[in-house]
C-alpha cells in the first residue's frame, strides 16, 4: 500500500488518465508490477535490520509463550522469499512491464490487451535467451567444468552464477554511490534546515534584502524569522555532528574489518544454513551495539540513494511529483530493487554487521575471494574518507566568507555594492 501511494505521487497523471482504455489497461497493469517490485525493495532493505533485532529479541526474552513464533527457520523463509522475488522482479516482471508499455502488437495481428501481451512475451523470452547465452560464455571462459555442467543442471549451476553476476553489480553500483552519498547527506540536510549565523542579526538581513528579488525575501522570511533560536542555533549543528558521528563510525568499522580479514579467517563473509537465533548477539556490544548496526545499515542504504540520485548518470532519473513517465518509474524501481538486494551482501562485507548472509544470499561465487574483499573494504574506506575530508574543509572555508562577507577585498566589496545599487533590476547582475 505504501509503495503504490509513493508511485501515485509521483506517477503522470495525463498517462493514466485517458479516453483510450487498452492504454489505460496496460498502464494499470504496468503499475501494479513496480508496486510489487518497490515492495520487494522495501523488503531486501529491512531484510537485515529485522534479523539483527528479531535476535536481540530473544536474547532479551528467551522464554517468552509470546515469543515462539520468532525464530530460525521463520527469518530464513523470508530470505528466501525476500531472493526469489527480488530475482523475479529484476529478470522477468521489469522487463515484461518495459516490453508491455512499448508494445503495440505484431504487424496484422487483431488489437487489443492480448496482442500487446503476446509482443511482450516474445521480446522476453528472446531477452532471456540472449542473457543466458552471453552468461554462459562467460562462465564457460571463467569456469570450463561449471559451464558443461550448467546445460544439464540449469538450476544449481547457471541460475546462481547469473544472480552472482547480478550481485556483484549492485554491490560495485554501492560502492560508487554510498561514498558519494555519505558527502552529499551533510548538504541535502542542510537544505532542509536553518542553518545558524554566529553574530547574526535576523532583522538587519530582512532590512537588507530590500532591493534583493521578492522571491529572495520571502524564503528568508518564511525560514528564518519563524525558525526559533533552538531551531536556529542547535537543531543544524547536532543534525551535522550525527551525520559526521554516523561516517565515521562506518569508516571505523570498516578499517577495523580489514585489519579482521588479515587476521582472522572468520571474518570473510559467507552463508548460514541454519540460523540460531538468540543464542549470542552478533555485536560485542550486546543489544546497544545491535541497534548502532542497523542505524549504520539503514543511514547507507538512504546515503547510497542520495548518491545515487546525484551522480551525473543518474540524475535524470530524479523522479518528479506529478510528472514521471511510467518508462522512468520502471527504471527507479529497477535501480532501487538493485541496491536494495545488494545491501545484505554489501553490509556484510564491509563489516557492519556480523549477522551471516543466509539462504542463496551467500552462494555467491566472488564472496570467497579473499582479494575481492579486501579490496572492496580498502576501496570503501578510503572513498568515504576523501570525500568527509573534501566536504568538512570546504564547509569550514566557506562558512566564514557567507556569515561575513564585509571580510572581501575592498574593491570587491565596492563593486558588489555598486552593482547591487545601480541595478536592482537585474537578478543576475545580483549573484554576481
Amino acid at each position: 500500500m505504501v509503495s503504490y501511494l509513493i508511485l501515485t505521487h509521483f506517477k503522470k497523471t495525463a498517462e493514466f488518465v485517458t479516453d483510450d482504455i487498452e492504454d489505460a489497461t496496460v498502464n494499470k497493469i504496468a503499475l501494479w508490477l513496480c508496486t510489487f517490485t518497490l515492495s520487494v525493495a522495501v523488503c531486501a532493505v529491512l531484510l537485515l535490520p529485522i534479523s539483527i533485532l528479531s535476535n536481540e529479541v530473544l536474547l532479551t526474552f528467551p522464554q517468552s509463550y509470546y515469543m515462539q513464533w520468532l525464530n530460525g527457520s521463520l527469518i530464513h523463509g523470508l530470505w528466501n522469499l525476500v531472493f526469489l522475488f527480488s530475482n523475479l522482479s529484476l529478470v522477468f516482471l521489469m522487463p515484461f512491464a518495459y516490453f508491455f508499455t512499448e508494445s503495440e502488437g505484431f504487424a496484422g495481428s487483431r488489437k487489443g490487451v492480448m496482442a500487446r501481451v503476446h509482443e511482450a512475451v516474445v521480446l522476453l523470452l528472446l531477452l532471456a535467451l540472449l542473457v543466458l547465452g552471453i552468461v554462459w560464455v562467460a562462465s564457460a571462459l571463467l569456469h570450463d567444468n561449471m559451464a558443461r555442467k550448467s546445460l544439464y543442471d540449469l538450476w544449481e549451476y547457471y541460475l546462481p552464477y547469473l544472480y552472482s553476476g547480478i550481485s556483484l553489480f549492485g554491490v560495485l553500483l554501492l560502492l560508487l554511490c554510498t561514498p558519494f552519498g555519505l558527502s552529499r547527506m551533510f548538504s541535502v540536510t542542510g537544505r532542509l534546515l536553518v542553518k545558524p549565523r554566529l553574530l547574526e542579526d535576523v532583522e538587519d538581513t530582512l532590512s537588507c534584502t530590500t532591493f534583493e528579488e521578492e522571491s529572495l525575501s520571502r524564503k528568508l522570511k518564511k525560514m528564518r524569522r519563524k525558525a526559533s533560536p533552538w531551531q536556529r542555533n542547535l537543531g543544524y549543528p547536532l543534525a551535522m555532528l550525527v551525520l559526521l558521528a554516523l561516517t565515521v563510525m562506518c569508516v571505523l568499522m570498516v578499517c577495523f574489518n580489514v585489519l579482521e580479514l588479515l587476521l582472522d579467517d572468520t571474518a570473510m563473509p559467507r552463508g548460514m544454513e541454519d540460523p540460531h537465533l538468540g543464542m549470542a548477539s552478533f555485536s560485542m556490544f550486546g543489544s546497544l551495539g545491535a541497534a548502532v548496526q542497523v542505524v549504520l545499515i539503514l543511514y547507507l542504504m538512504v546515503s547510497s540513494v542520495v548518491g545515487f540520485y546525484s551522480s551525473p548518470l543518474f540524475t535524470g532519473l530524479l523522479p518528479r511529483a506529478q510528472d514521471t513517465n511510467l518508462t522512468q518509474i520502471i527504471a527507479n524501481c529497477v535501480s532501487l530493487l538493485i541496491l536494495s538486494s545488494a545491501l545484505p551482501v554489501f553490509s556484510r562485507t564491509l563489516g557492519i554487521t556480523r549477522f551471516d548472509l543466509l539462504g542463496d544470499f551467500g552462494r555467491y561465487n566472488w564472496l570467497g575471494n579473499f582479494y575481492i574483499v579486501f579490496l572492496y573494504n580498502m576501496l570503501f574506506a578510503g572513498l568515504t574518507s576523501a570525500s568527509l575530508i573534501k566536504t568538512v574543509t570546504w564547509a569550514v572555508q566557506r562558512e566564514p566568507l557567507v556569515a561575513h562577507p564585509h571580510t572581501l577585498h575592498p574593491r570587491q566589496t565596492s563593486a558588489q555594492s555598486m552593482d547591487t545599487h545601480t541595478h536592482t533590476q537585474s537578478p543576475s547582475s545580483q549573484y554576481r
